[in-house]
């Protein structure tokens, strides 16, 4: 994310750079129905409703927190490195329509909404470790507690000027830390706690629907373009047509890497090794792609490719029930990209600092080390003790016969498909062909 303090000032809005922004931010927007499309493809049928109203109800509780003061936590004035906080940004009551962001050409509006986006869809990764065994209404009010103690001050230390690993140096271009660390230990935090789903290495749990997955896949890679590019608040000095390119190139070698490492491993090429290594490039190139050269983003996508396709298989090895490998593709991911950091920036993307192969030896790749193992630490012991105070008070899981039975049905009155009619009527009625003109058919054939 650009910084308040590092571009020089134009004190008149820009009508493109603010027109960029407002389509940015709803590409940011459309990933949240897509990582609910990419989960929902994943689950059993039973649970698919309830694994896209997981992602549907983070739009509505964290854009009511974001505009009534989480906004004013991530973003405003600085306390102790840890935390903001601006009065005339609760409820957005003291904000002008025309008051530009710091030192940039957009308004203030455009960057809280850009935000928001953020904030939404952080929360809503989570929700995939937890698949098929999580009461609804425990999950939105863990949605709105871990937003509040979790993603506003981490969003602050990373983003905000002022907050820890800003004043650090620590480079996080798009959310390597603040989003995809951040909710992978949270998920890994919050499984360790309400347990693993009835079944788990026992009976199969295939996805229903990899069409939808890959559906969902397309639409998170195109909404990404959005979430990265548009990180750099503005379009002025080419930077974020680096973090565009860059986000292509290096989606397209992780699907690679993935793709190979799962031919050599398990025989095959699948749609699902696709989809997933798409999104592990995504992830990893989000911290790293505005320091970059896009041959380093080969490099950041392969072993981000490479390294989560091995990480996915942990879950099994270690026993945590890691539903749809948010800890293997996001907390794994989010580690590669924003480490890689230290060892690849070229010094000829978003700031002059150079990575480890570029002459500038370990400083940045320290720097970057401090902030992923604080986010992590931090996010992974929070989560878990808000799981735990939920689970011990209003219970985090559904009942064992309504997980076997089916979550949607339970929490939701709903089934995502109806197939009553499957195979009915049409077919019963229809007149059977006659076996002589059939034959006489043949024969003419």
């Amino acid at each position: 994310m650009a910084p308040a303090i590092t571009l020089a000032a134009e004190t008149e809005l820009s009508a493109a750079n603010t027109g960029f922004m407002l389509i940015c931010s709803a590409l940011v927007m459309l990933m949240t129905p897509a990582l609910a499309f990419f989960y929902g493809g994943m689950v059993r049928v039973k649970s698919t409703l309830n694994m896209l109203m997981m992602s549907f109800i983070s739009l509505g509780i964290v854009t009511i927190l974001w505009v009534l003061y989480g906004f004013s936590l991530a973003f405003g004035t600085d306390s102790g490195s840890l935390i903001g906080w601006n009065s005339d940004w609760v409820g957005l009551s003291g904000v002008d329509k025309d008051e530009l962001w710091g030192t940039y050409n957009i308004p203030l509006l455009v960057f809280m909404v850009f935000q928001l986006m953020f904030a939404i869809i952080t929360p809503a990764l989570i929700s995939g470790a937890l698949a098929d065994r999580v009461k609804f209404s425990a999950w939105a009010l863990f949605i709105a507690l871990w937003a509040t103690v979790v993603y506003f001050p981490v969003a602050h230390w990373v983003w905000g000027e002022g907050g820890w690993a800003f004043d650090m140096g620590v480079i996080d271009f798009a959310g390597g830390t603040a989003v995809h660390i951040n909710a992978g230990a949270a998920a890994l935090g919050v499984i360790l706690v309400i347990g693993k789903r009835v079944g788990f290495k026992k009976d199969p749990m295939r996805p229903h629907s990899l069409p939808l997955v890959m559906l969902g896949a397309g639409l998170l890679w195109f909404g990404w373009f959005g979430f990265n590019a548009g990180s750099w608040l503005g379009n002025d000095d080419g930077v974020g047509s680096l973090m565009f390119v860059n986000t292509q190139v290096a989606t397209a070698a992780a699907i690679l890497a993935w793709l190979v490492y799962e031919k050599i491993r398990h025989g095959a090429f699948t749609t699902l090794g696709a989809a997933s290594g798409a999104v592990a490039g995504l992830v990893a190139i989000t911290p790293s792609g505005g320091a970059v050269s896009p041959v380093g983003a080969i490099a950041v996508g392969a072993v981000a490719g490479l390294l989560c396709a091995m990480a996915v298989g942990l879950k099994y090895k270690f026993g945590y029930d890691d539903s749809l490998d948010v800890v293997g593709v996001h907390l794994v991911g989010g580690v590669v990209g924003s480490l890689l950091v230290g060892l690849l920036a070229s010094g000829k993307g978003q700031s002059k600092v150079e990575g480890l192969f570029y002459g500038g030896g370990l400083e940045q790749f320290w720097k970057q080390c401090a902030g992923v193992f604080g986010v992590l630490a931090y996010s992974l012991v929070v989560s878990a003790i808000l799981a735990f105070i939920l689970d011990k008070t209003i219970g985090m899981r559904v009942s064992e016969d309504d997980e076997v039975a089916g979550i949607d049905q339970a929490e939701h009155a709903e089934t995502a498909y109806d197939f009553s009619g499957a195979g009915g009527g049409a077919a019963r009625t229809a007149a059977p062909a006659p076996v002589a003109d059939t034959a006489s058919k043949k024969v003419d054939a």
